[in-house]
């Protein structure tokens, strides 16, 4: 199967976005301890861009999960294959994902960290894909709102390909 790539987002966009999100989290969270939790691994490069945006003192953690099943079935096991270093409780926390689709994994996410007592949990995205979505989950802070297509670039990939783009774009099948 061959693709082609059709740009969504450039990385003037992006950035441009980021820095309002940078600025209103920041307004939102002044004076409270805030842990910026990071999802593994396509979140990378928005954590990071996003918390240089970032006026106030937070702290940075990772947290890694795995779907298992068919990989066209979205309905698989979820489980948690690199926690928190950081205790949350009593903490605000925001979950910074690259992508809510399914919310699957999100839903499956923001139930395990409810258990562990934070003062709040809220959930920052750069991408939504809401017509995909299969469980109603929050996104407190949305970057871009995208049509149901494959989304790759800026840490989004296909089979570990294209993370390295600085836009984000489609990944289309090319007609035979």
């Amino acid at each position: 199967m061959k693709y082609r790539l059709e740009r969504l987002l450039s990385q003037e966009e992006i950035q441009a976005e980021i820095a309002r999100l940078g600025k209103t989290i920041s307004t939102d969270y002044a004076g409270k301890e805030l842990v910026l939790v990071c999802v593994l691994r396509g979140s990378v490069y928005f954590a990071v861009d996003l918390s240089r945006q970032l006026s106030i003192p937070f702290t940075l953690d990772f947290i890694s999960i795995s779907s298992y099943g068919q990989e066209s079935d979205p309905l698989g096991i979820v489980r948690i294959t690199k926690d928190l270093d950081v205790h949350i409780a009593g903490k605000d926390v925001l979950i910074v994902e690259d992508i809510v689709d399914t919310g699957l994994s999100l839903n499956y996410l923001l139930r395990n960290l409810k258990t562990r007592h934070p003062a709040g949990l809220r959930v920052c995205a750069l991408l939504n894909v809401p017509a995909r979505r299969i469980v109603a989950v929050p996104v407190d802070y949305q970057g871009f709102q995208l049509p149901n297509v494959y989304a790759v670039g800026y840490g989004l990939d296909y089979h570990e390909r294209y993370r390295n783009l600085l836009e984000i774009a489609a990944l289309v099948e090319e007609q035979q």
